[in-house]
C-alpha cells in the first residue's frame, strides 16, 4: 500500500484526526504539572504486557453505485451516514525492539451502518432508511511504533497494520429475505492511528484514534430487490476512538 492510500485518509478524516490531536495537546498540559517521577521504570523492559479497552467508533459505507442506480426510475439518492458504535477488547503487546510493538487485541464491535434511499413518488421524495445491524468480532494486528519518553510520564505512537472481521450477525444467511440489503459476513480491513501514553504510577492510560479501511466488496446481490441493483459495492469504513488502560 502507498502513501497516496494514507494521505487520502487524512485527507477524508482530518477534522476528526485534528479533534483528537488538540485534545491530546490540553491533556499533556493540565497534566505535566502532575508528574513529579518517572513512573512504571520496569514496563520498558517487559517483553509482554496485557491490558483492556474500550471506546466507541464512527462506521458507514463507502458506496460505489452501479449502472442500474443512473437509469433508475424511483431511486435519486442513496448515501450511507456515520453512525456511533461501542467497543471493547483486550490489549496484548510484544517488545519487539525499543521503539516498536507488535499488537493484538481482539475487539468485540457493537456498530450498526445505514443506507439511506432518497426515492421519488407523487407526493414528493421520501428517504427509506435500510439499517443494517452488526455484531463484530475484530482480529487487527498492527506494528507499533512509539518514541522516547518525553516529560518523563508521556509517549507518542503512530501504527499500522490489519484487521480481520467476522460478524456473525451477518443477514447474508438471510436468503428468504427479498426486501434486505445482504452483507457478506467476512472483511479486511487497512488501518492507522496514533495515540499517546500517560505513565501512572500503576498503570498506562493511552487514548488513541484509529481509521480503518475495508479492502473488499462487502454487498451480496439481491435479485429484484430495486434497493440492491443501485449497489456495486459497500466497503466498510470506521473511526474509532479507544481509551486502553495497560499494566
Amino acid at each position: 500500500m502507498d502513501t497516496t492510500y494514507f494521505r487520502r485518509l487524512f485527507y477524508l478524516y482530518r477534522r476528526q484526526i485534528s479533534c483528537f490531536a488538540f485534545l491530546l495537546c490540553c491533556l499533556c498540559l493540565l497534566t505535566d504539572n502532575a508528574q513529579a517521577q518517572k513512573n512504571m521504570l520496569r514496563h520498558d523492559s517487559k517483553r509482554i504486557h496485557f491490558g483492556i479497552t474500550t471506546g466507541f467508533n464512527l462506521t458507514n459505507f463507502h458506496i460505489n453505485r452501479s449502472e442500474a442506480f443512473v437509469n433508475h426510475d424511483s431511486i435519486k439518492v442513496v448515501n450511507s451516514p456515520k453512525k456511533p458504535g461501542f467497543i471493547v477488547g483486550i490489549v496484548s503487546d510484544l517488545h519487539l525492539g525499543k521503539h516498536t510493538d507488535l499488537r493484538f487485541i481482539p475487539t468485540l464491535i457493537l456498530s450498526d451502518k445505514y443506507l439511506y434511499y432518497t426515492e421519488y413518488n407523487i407526493d414528493g421524495d421520501e428517504v427509506v432508511p435500510k439499517i443494517v445491524e452488526s455484531i463484530i468480532l475484530n482480529f487487527p494486528i498492527s506494528f507499533k511504533y512509539k518514541s522516547d519518553r518525553f516529560y518523563d510520564n508521556f509517549r507518542f505512537y503512530v501504527l499500522s497494520g490489519a484487521r480481520f472481521d467476522w460478524d456473525f450477525s451477518s443477514n447474508k444467511r438471510a436468503r428468504k429475505a427479498t426486501e434486505i440489503v445482504k452483507i457478506q459476513p467476512f472483511d479486511i480491513a487497512a488501518e492507522v492511528g496514533m495515540g499517546l501514553e500517560f505513565y501512572f504510577p500503576l498503570f498506562i492510560f493511552a487514548p488513541e484514534i484509529k481509521i480503518s479501511q475495508g479492502i473488499f466488496n462487502t454487498h451480496v446481490p439481491t435479485p429484484n430487490l430495486r434497493y440492491s441493483e443501485v449497489l456495486e459495492s459497500l466497503r466498510s469504513k470506521y473511526i474509532t476512538i479507544s481509551f486502553q488502560f495497560e499494566g
